[in-house]
Parts: structure tokens; C-alpha cells; sequence
């Protein structure tokens, strides 16, 4: 009996297709919304900008709630149809970025300089940092409580501030016959402030001139350094990359993409079935540490407010015990450049969808919240049914390093979690670059979890 031929074999292998292939009939959209993401990356580059931004718009849409902490942490949320102690859906992202944080006694002159010191904040590069133009962007709050913003170095006229570097010419011993962490010291990065001396003063002539124009300018006085928050951080705009202009570079897009995206999910989610909450933290980047980051207990505050407006009773505990989040962060794209450092098969790459970061954590996994099999499937499955792009991804070899991110402070209430958000090339760095498509799945990712019912 002849055997019978099989015509519709099935594709047992797994293939990751290009983003621009499968969204091809959505690039109108794919735009429109990098133009807005643009314009919040241009605007936004701290903490309390990102909340002020976030609470205008959110005012604009309506019908959203809003929880807020301290000015530096925010919770976005869309009341769903089901009540809120059968669970809500979180998609968790953090809005500060590495940067330089100006010292409580930042101000000093040498050699006719007027100079900041600064602390460095997060992860970074510290070359990356010398020989370009920075700003100033913070709050100072004087000793009668009231806040000054300052913001200097965005505006065309503005002046900016910068780091000076070694020249070339004498940098033999100095840089080059150094590693590189020893040849860029934290304490050699202290901002230029002017050199103009005020010449009635008697001494520290140049700092006296400088103090002389923030007194005029913002009322503050030396002291009032003590209590700021002042940030050095890159000057200028987001922009389009590359001559078919399909990436974005600009600074801070850790973990911005991520927290964009989850405004712009929980604003836009149709059909609520559980309360949505884009719940946008401070402090990641250094731990998540005090009282506006992931481990404070700002998400059982968010819960006891919406219960009280809902007029719902309810224990914070258990309801996030029977939740679902996403923590939105981002994941280090393949480069070209430096193959040696990825795993080829399980590293994420530009343009190819949002990635689906099953574990974080360094070398043996320490450190990481790890998701399920289960609720892999369960994301597997929503981002298939959606048609949105995705892939999965690791960050770097297994003994090459790692990170980490929010999801495992979350994963303590009992909650199920997995990271997911765009690859990012030059990640940390003061120009950051995403793929247009990838932003966009990244959007589309969390806002079919919000949607969906499961």
C-alpha cells in the first residue's frame, strides 16, 4: 500500500521575523507615534519632569487616576469593569536615567574656573561624558520650603555646561598607559560653570561672579546647594537616526522607551477588563532603593487610594497576589561591533519587536525574578494573537555580566512578572539607540496585556 504524502507540513521551527515585515501595513502609525516619543525624549530628562509631563497629559486624555509620590514616582490608572480585589494588570517601568548628580557643596574656583563637583548616578561611561555639551535641569528648594526649577542648556540661547578633557598631546601617561577605569576618575568630572571674575571681590573672584548671577537670576544662595536636586544631563534633542530614518538616538531611553510606552498603553487600552496601572518609579538605576523606588511600598499605597475611590474594600497584599505585570525595561541589542560579548541565538536585536527577557540577573542567574513556564505561555500566546512583533533576548554571554531590573520586588507580592521592552545599542550611554518598530511593539505589547482579559 503506498504511503501517504504529506502536502501541509507543518513549520516546526521557530523564526523571528523583522518588525518592519510584519507591522509593513502599520507604518503610518509606527510614525506617529515615534514623533510623540520623540518630543517626550527632547522634554524629559529627570524623574520630576517625567512625572509633571505625565500628569499634564494625563489631564489632557481624562478619565484616568492618578496616584503620585513625592514628585518622583507616578502610578497612571485606567479603572477597569472588574473589581479591583480580583486582581489589576501592572506593566511597572522606571523614569530615571544614569546621569550626574551635582554634590551638596558642588560650587569651588581654580585657576580662575568657576566648577561643579558632581557624583556620578547609575551605571555609566565616564569618557562618555567629557567634551560635550550638558545642562542643568533640577529643583532647589530654599530653607523656607519653597522650590526654584532650574533648567539651563536646552534653549538655543541658553549657554550649556560641559567637562573638559586632556588634550591628545599630553595624555601618554596621564590616560593611555592607564586601564581604562583609572584613566577617567569620578572626581575629575566637575562641570565648567564660567570663568568671568566679579572684580570688587576680594577673593574667589570667578565664583563670586557666578553666585552673583544665581542670586539674580533664581534668589538662591551657596547654602541653598544643600537642598537640591540638580542634574547634569546630556543637552539637546532626541532625533531620528540614519538616512531612512528608522532609529531614534537620544539620552535616557532606559528606561524612558519603557515608560512612554506604558503611559501611552494605559491611556489609549479600550475595553478595561482589570484596572490597568502604569506604575512609573524613581531610583532604579541605583536599587530601587528609598522611598520612591520599586522596593517601597508605593503600589500598597496606590491600591488603599483606588480602593477608597472605587468604594471598594480590599487587602493591597492579596490583590497583588492574584496580579499580573510586566516589568518594562529595556535589553541590550546585538552589536555589530563587539559580537564576542553576545550569545548569538539568544540575543535580542534592533528592529525585530519587543523583547521578552525571561530572566535577568548575572552569571548563575543571581539576582534575577524569573517567569514562569506558564506565564511565558500566557505572553507568548497574547503577543501572537495580537500580531506584534516580538523576540526573546539575555543580556550578554552567560559569564560576560548581566542587570537587572524592577520585576523581582514586584515578584515578592506573589505576582506573576516578566520583563519585556525594546533592545537598545549604546545602552547607558548619553545617545542611546532604538528601532522606530521596536518602540512601537514595545507600546502595542503593553497595551494588549491591559486589554486582555485573561
Amino acid at each position: 500500500m503506498p504511503r501517504k504524502r504529506i502536502t501541509d507540513k507543518p513549520d516546526l521551527s521557530h523564526k523571528i521575523k523583522s518588525g518592519w515585515e510584519i507591522l509593513q501595513g502599520s507604518l503610518p502609525e509606527v510614525e506617529s507615534y515615534n514623533r510623540d516619543y520623540v518630543r517626550f525624549l527632547s522634554q524629559v530628562k529627570t524623574e520630576r519632569e517625567a512625572v509633571e509631563y505625565f500628569r499634564d497629559q494625563a489631564g489632557e486624555a481624562g478619565g484616568l487616576e492618578l496616584v503620585e509620590n513625592r514628585g518622583k514616582a507616578l502610578a497612571v490608572c485606567g479603572r477597569g469593569a472588574i473589581p479591583l480585589k480580583e486582581g489589576v494588570r501592572i506593566v511597572v517601568a522606571h523614569i530615571d536615567s544614569p546621569r550626574l548628580d551635582l554634590k551638596a557643596n558642588p560650587l569651588y574656583e581654580d585657576t580662575d574656573l568657576a566648577m561643579l563637583k558632581t557624583h556620578y548616578y547609575g551605571g555609566i561611561k565616564k569618557y562618555q561624558w567629557l567634551a560635550r555639551a550638558l545642562a542643568l535641569h533640577g529643583v532647589v528648594v530654599k530653607e523656607d520650603g519653597s522650590p526654584v526649577k532650574v533648567l539651563i542648556g536646552e534653549d538655543p540661547d541658553d549657554p550649556c555646561f560641559t567637562i573638559e578633557d586632556l588634550l591628545p598631546h599630553l595624555a601618554a601617561n596621564a590616560q593611555y598607559a592607564k586601564k581604562l577605569p583609572d584613566a577617567f576618575q569620578a572626581e575629575k568630572l566637575n562641570i565648567i560653570l564660567g570663568s568671568r571674575p566679579d572684580l570688587t571681590a576680594k577673593d574667589n573672584k570667578v565664583k563670586e561672579y557666578i553666585l552673583s548671577l544665581l542670586h539674580e537670576k533664581y534668589g538662591i544662595v551657596e547654602q541653598d546647594f544643600v537642598s537640591a536636586d540638580l542634574e547634569i544631563v546630556p543637552a539637546g534633542p532626541a532625533r531620528e537616526v540614519g538616512i531612512d530614518r528608522s532609529l531614534i538616538g537620544g539620552y535616557g531611553q532606559d528606561d524612558r522607551a519603557c515608560s512612554w510606552a506604558a503611559f501611552a498603553a494605559v491611556r489609549d487600552a479600550a475595553s478595561k477588563g482589570y484596572t490597568s496601572i502604569a506604575l512609573l518609579m524613581d531610583k532604579e538605576e541605583i536599587g530601587s532603593e528609598g522611598n520612591t523606588g520599586a522596593k517601597s511600598m508605593f503600589i500598597e499605597e496606590v491600591l488603599w487610594e483606588l480602593a477608597d475611590r472605587f468604594g471598594e474594600e480590599l487587602v493591597p497584599s492579596r490583590v497583588l497576589f492574584k496580579s499580573r505585570a510586566i516589568s518594562g525595561d529595556a535589553n541590550g541589542a546585538f552589536d555589530p561591533d563587539y559580537p564576542e560579548v553576545h550569545e548569538k541565538m539568544n540575543a535580542a536585536r534592533l528592529g525585530f519587536g519587543v523583547c521578552v527577557t525571561k530572566f535577568t540577573g548575572a552569571r548563575g542567574k543571581v539576582g534575577s525574578s524569573e517567569a514562569h513556564a506558564e506565564y511565558m505561555a500566557y505572553m507568548r500566546s497574547l503577543l501572537n494573537r495580537s500580531g506584534i512583533p516580538w523576540q526573546t533576548g539575555e543580556l550578554g554571554k552567560v559569564d560576560e555580566g548581566g542587570g537587572g531590573t524592577v520585576a523581582k520586588f514586584l515578584a515578592e507580592y506573589g505576582m506573576d512578572i516578566v520583563d519585556m521592552g525594546p533592545a537598545l545599542l549604546s545602552m547607558h550611554s548619553p545617545f542611546e539607540l532604538s528601532s522606530k518598530v521596536d518602540t512601537y511593539s514595545t507600546y502595542l505589547a503593553y497595551r494588549a496585556f491591559m486589554e486582555d482579559r485573561g
